[in-house]
């Protein structure tokens, strides 16, 4: 059946009379996913465990009722892990660097509000794409360096003070001084959760391997009487979740001015690259081929990271592997959202005791695959066969987040990527701003860039892509471009298909006189004569 013939899913009240079902099996199954993760999530992140479990219920029960996606799941993530623990760190460590490491984040909630307010929900596409990869690809690695000694069950004083590459490098002392019981439990749950994608089994496959791991941790635990063999940080403490819910800020890290600004930076930016990056894939994934009110999104994710905080829990994105696993389940609307957060919230109210009984190091093995799957070496290979020059954007983005932090590698890359472009032949005078020209005669519209497309001038050309109405033959002549980077033609890819998905056609030509940097059919393009 073709897209244009579907009927597509009701809205608010109706859209819960109509989808409930669906929606809440989605939810559930998504809770069973949530839980462990943001558990996890927020232990790494130098968090309270259960601050964890309260962003995963406000990003369902609260931002379900703002957002602008159908699809998307609200809750913490892996990804912000290094930012998170970064602050809390860096205010002072303890419970209070937990508080005023709130207080930036609160700020930082008002301005992905402004974000969505002033229309700024197209900010992923100014950033090259080879160094956002390589930023989520770093993360990756120092969630592995994090991690390793938790599944290892290590005294937290080994660690502390460590860098990912210290970190990395004490991996043989770590091996040295385990604890064989836990790191048993932690390497049986790392085996299932890196081969659970492996099962072949439709049913078996639907089961989430989160749940598979507690069911196996949980009892092995329990048989090995960690409460009393143990010591105390081999097991989740999470305590009583009214208890805890209060006003936990502490603005008082404004004092450090540099300090709290730059974390300002780094949690609104890093956290609304994630989300826009998962908005744009799920609605590619969504069967409704439903197009996301981005900047909708991004203020229903700053009030619920505002609130978050406030109350002392972490900051939430759209996440990209919940919110896959809900298109999976056959969710339809926003309610999915709302009750995975319904079903977290009961199950800490009724059955908090279970958490407790869960070994961190299976909360490690969660971590680890986490991270292995953002810095797979696949994620290297791809971006390798895109281009050489791509390469170079995405080793410098990681090798500078390795080293510094992750503003000063994104930085980097697009340093970088600007480089190699002025190297490609790109003029300086269009850095900013691509002279683009649309015209149109009955059905058809023509779009004429000039002298070079590339991430730094494509919002510009994106504005004027978008108010072609849906419906007419369009045609993007790039004959004129002296270069055309991979950013553009990705974005320009994705252009077509959202295009093509709502009745009209795109055709993309003036490339022939264009040599590609690699053979990959998005690899950047550079003018060998223009005519």
């Amino acid at each position: 059946m073709s897209v244009s013939k579907l009927i597509l899913p009701k809205d608010g009240i109706e859209g819960l009379k109509e989808n409930w079902s669906v929606d809440a099996v989605s939810g559930f199954i998504v809770f069973l996913l949530a839980l462990p993760l943001s558990l996890g999530i927020a232990k790494a992140s130098e968090f309270p465990p259960i601050m964890g479990l309260v962003s995963a219920i406000i990003g369902g029960i609260v931002v379900s009722f703002f957002m602008g996606s159908r699809l998307t799941i609200k809750g913490p993530a892996a990804g912000l892990i290094v930012i998170v623990a970064g602050a809390v760190n860096d205010f002072g460590g303890g419970e209070s660097g937990w508080h005023l490491a709130l207080g930036a984040m609160v700020v930082a909630g008002l301005v992905q509000i402004l974000f969505g307010v002033f229309k700024l929900g197209k900010l992923a596409d100014f950033f090259p794409l080879s160094a956002i990869h390589g930023m989520l690809a770093a993360i990756g690695l120092i969630i592995i360096a994090k991690q390793i000694p938790i599944l290892l069950d290590v005294a937290p004083a080994m660690t502390k003070g460590k860098g990912p590459l210290q970190l990395l490098a004490n991996i043989p002392n770590f091996i040295a001084h385990l604890d064989p019981k836990a790191t048993l439990i932690g390497v049986v749950c790392l085996a299932i959760m890196m081969g659970w994608p492996m099962i072949k089994n439709p049913i078996v496959k639907k089961i989430p391997a989160p749940l598979v791991v507690l069911i196996i941790a949980i009892p092995a635990e329990l048989a090995m009487d960690f409460q009393t063999t143990e010591p105390a940080y081999a097991l989740v403490h999470i305590g009583n979740l009214l208890e805890n819910i209060k006003v936990n800020v502490d603005f008082g890290g404004i004092a450090q001015v540099g300090l709290f600004v730059k974390y300002v930076i780094m949690f609104a930016l890093v956290g609304t690259l994630e989300s826009l990056l998962t908005v744009k894939a799920i609605d590619l994934l969504d069967p409704y081929k439903r197009k996301s009110d981005a900047n909708k999104d991004l203020v229903a994710v700053g009030i619920g990271n505002t609130i978050a905080a406030i109350l002392g829990g972490l900051p939430m994105i759209s996440e990209v592997a919940r919110s896959s696993s809900n298109v999976n389940n056959g969710a339809k609307t926003r309610w999915a959202n709302f009750f995975h957060g319904f079903f977290i919230l009961g199950f800490v109210l009724l059955a908090s005791h279970l958490i407790e009984l869960i070994p961190n190091t299976a909360l490690a093995a969660m971590l680890i695959t986490v991270g292995i799957k953002l810095a797979h070496p696949k994620e290297f290979i791809s971006t390798f066969k895109i281009g050489k020059e791509q390469l170079a954007i995405f080793l410098i983005t990681i090798f500078f987040t390795l080293f510094e932090d992750l503003l000063v590698g994104i930085a980097a890359g697009m340093l970088t990527e600007m480089i190699i472009n002025l190297v490609n032949g790109k003029p300086l005078s269009v850095i900013f701003k691509a002279p683009t020209e649309v015209s149109f005669e009955g059905d058809d519209y023509l779009v004429e860039i000039d002298k070079a497309a590339v991430f730094t001038n494509y919002l510009g050309i994106k504005s004027k892509l978008e108010a072609i109405p849906y419906g007419f033959n369009v045609t993007i002549d790039l004959s004129k471009t002296k270069l055309v980077d991979h950013s553009v033609m990705e974005n320009l890819h994705h252009f077509e298909h959202d295009y093509t998905a709502n009745g009209g056609t795109v055709h993309i030509i003036g490339l022939d006189n264009h040599k590609p940097l690699s053979s990959h059919n998005l690899a950047a393009r550079k003018a060998i004569k223009l005519t």
